[in-house]
C-alpha cells in the first residue's frame, strides 16, 4: 500500500523537485500511485498498462491505487522489451505535464522488470472483453480482475460486507464464526455434499442456522458471513453449489415483522452508504441510485397468489413462487411504490424448514423471503424457541429428536423468541450491479460442473 501520509510529510522530496506542486501529499491524493520516496527521486511498481515508442517511449504503470504515466527516450529502456502485463519497478523524477491524465508525468531513469507476462495470454486486462468468454474470465481470474470492468465488481462486493459488519455491529451484533463440518443437515432434505470424516460420515454446512440459535441463547444477537453448500443439481443463472452468506439472528423478538423491518434497515444503511462511496463506479451499472428499502411492502403469500391470478392469469402455483412469479411481484410492487422490491411472508409451513414457527393455524409460517429486482435475494423469519414445540415439529416430519440432541439441549437454557435472515452476497452483488448471470459476481464459482480453478 501507499506509505501513510504522515511518512509522506517527513520524507518528501526536496522544494526543487515539486517547484509549483501544492502540497506533496495533496498532489498525491487524487492519483495515489504506489511510491517510495527517496530525496528527489520516485519509485513506482506495478503492472504495465500502455507501452508505446516514437520519438519519445510512454509506458503507463498501474496499480491498485490508480496510474502514472512515465517517459523516456526509447533507446534508454528498450534492452527491457517492456510488454502488456509485466511487472516492472520505474524509478524516475516527477515533473508537471498538463496533458497527462494526472498532471504530472515521471521521467524515466531506471527500470527493473520483477517478472514477465506470458506471450500467448488470451486477452489482457486494459483492452475491451465483452468478446472474451465467460470461462476464459473465470480461468484467468487474476488477470480478468485488474481489469476495472470486472475489478469493480468485486470491489463492490467488498464494500458490500464492510457496510453488513458496520450497521450490525452499530446495533450491538456479536460477529460469530462457526464450524462448517456438521453431522447433520439443517434445512432437512438430501441436498448435502457428504465428506469422509476419519471412520464416519460428515458433511458440508448448509447454513449456520443452529449455530445462529446457539449465538442467541448466549449473545442474544449475532451474525455472520461465510460459505455455505448445497447439493442441489440446479443449472441456471441464479444457482451455485457453494455461495457465500450473510447470516444473522437475534433474540427477544414478537414476530417476523421485527425481523423484516431490521432486515429494512439494514439493506437502507447498506444501499445509502454505496450510492454515497462507490457513486461513479455505480453509474455504470445503474441509470438510478439504489432505493432506499424502509417503504418496502410486505405482502402474505396468499395475497401473492390472488394478485398472480388476477394480473397474470396464473393459476398453477399453490405452495412456492417460481422465478417467474418472483420477477411479476416485483413489478406490480413498483407499480404501487416505486420500488422493485416486496417481502412474502406465509409461506406454506410445510415448505420450509422443520424449525420453522407457524403463523396462526392455517398451515402458514411465519417464514418470508425478500424478493429484489426480480430475484430472491433473501430467506428468514420467526423460529420455534421452545423445545417441546421442535421435537414436535421433527415427529411430524418422521424424524426422531434424538438425532438432533445436541442441538436441542441448547433450548433448556431459556432460549427467546428469536429469529433471524440469509442473504445470499453474490445473488445480492449481481442485482445491485444488473449482472444477468450470478458467476459474473463469484469470483470463483461452484456448480455441478465446476471445480476448478
Amino acid at each position: 500500500m501507499a506509505p501513510p501520509q504522515s511518512w509522506l510529510q517527513q520524507n518528501s522530496p526536496s522544494e526543487e523537485v515539486f517547484a509549483g506542486w501544492p502540497e506533496p501529499v495533496s498532489a498525491y491524493s487524487s492519483n495515489p500511485f504506489l511510491i517510495l520516496w527517496t530525496r528527489k527521486l520516485l519509485s513506482a511498481v506495478g503492472y504495465v498498462a500502455c507501452a508505446s515508442s516514437g520519438k519519445t517511449t510512454f509506458v503507463v504503470l498501474k496499480d491498485c491505487s490508480g496510474e502514472v504515466q512515465c517517459v523516456a527516450a526509447p533507446e534508454s529502456i528498450k534492452e527491457h522489451h517492456l510488454k502488456l502485463e509485466d511487472a516492472i519497478e520505474i524509478v524516475g523524477q516527477v515533473r508537471r505535464e498538463a496533458r497527462a491524465k494526472s498532471g504530472y508525468e515521471l521521467d524515466i531513469l531506471e527500470v527493473r522488470v520483477l517478472n514477465r507476462s506470458g506471450q500467448n495470454l488470451p486477452f489482457n486486462s486494459f483492452s475491451n472483453l465483452d468478446s472474451v468468454g465467460p470461462e476464459t474470465l473465470i480461468e484467468y481470474r487474476p488477470l480478468a480482475v485488474r481489469n476495472e470492468v470486472i475489478g469493480n465488481v468485486f470491489r463492490l462486493q467488498a464494500a458490500l460486507l464492510r457496510f453488513f459488519r458496520e450497521f450490525l455491529t452499530q446495533r450491538r451484533f456479536t460477529e460469530i464464526i462457526t464450524s462448517k463440518l456438521v453431522a447433520s443437515g439443517t434445512e432437512g432434505g438430501t441436498n448435502l455434499f457428504e465428506v469422509k470424516y476419519f471412520d464416519r460420515v460428515a458433511y458440508l454446512a448448509q447454513s449456520p442456522q443452529f449455530y445462529k440459535e446457539h449465538g442467541v441463547a448466549g449473545f442474544e444477537r449475532v451474525f455472520e458471513t461465510g460459505h455455505v453448500y448445497r447439493a442441489e443439481p440446479h443449472a441456471t443463472s441464479r444457482h451455485l453449489t457453494e455461495y457465500y452468506s450473510l447470516d444473522l439472528e437475534f433474540g427477544f423478538i414478537d414476530g417476523p415483522e421485527d425481523v423484516i423491518q431490521l432486515e429494512r434497515e439494514l439493506l437502507t444503511y447498506i444501499f445509502d452508504r454505496v450510492n454515497k462511496d462507490s457513486a461513479s463506479l455505480l453509474s455504470l451499472y445503474r441509470k438510478q441510485p439504489l432505493p432506499s428499502m424502509l417503504d418496502v411492502p410486505c405482502w402474505e403469500f396468499e395475497k401473492c397468489l390472488e394478485l398472480l391470478r388476477e394480473r397474470f392469469n396464473r393459476t398453477d402455483l399453490t405452495d412456492d413462487l417460481d422465478p417467474e412469479a418472483e420477477r411479476q411481484l416485483c413489478q406490480l410492487a413498483e407499480k404501487d411504490t416505486g420500488i422493485s422490491a416486496v417481502f412474502v411472508v406465509g409461506f406454506p409451513l410445510l415448505g420450509r424448514p422443520f424449525y420453522t414457527a407457524p403463523r396462526g393455524t392455517t398451515g402458514a409460517a411465519n417464514s418470508f423471503d425478500l424478493l429484489f429486482q426480480g430475484v430472491e435475494i433473501t430467506t428468514g423469519g420467526q423460529r420455534l424457541h421452545r423445545r417441546e414445540d421442535l421435537e414436535k415439529a421433527l415427529r411430524g416430519r418422521g424424524i426422531d429428536p434424538t438425532n438432533f440432541e445436541s442441538h436441542l439441549r441448547m433450548f433448556d437454557l431459556g432460549m427467546p423468541p428469536h429469529g433471524g435472515f440469509a442473504i445470499g452476497l453474490e445473488r445480492l452483488t449481481a442485482q445491485i450491479l444488473s449482472l444477468p448471470n450470478i458467476r459474473q459476481a463469484t469470483l470463483y464459482p461452484r456448480d455441478r460442473t465446476k471445480l476448478t480453478p
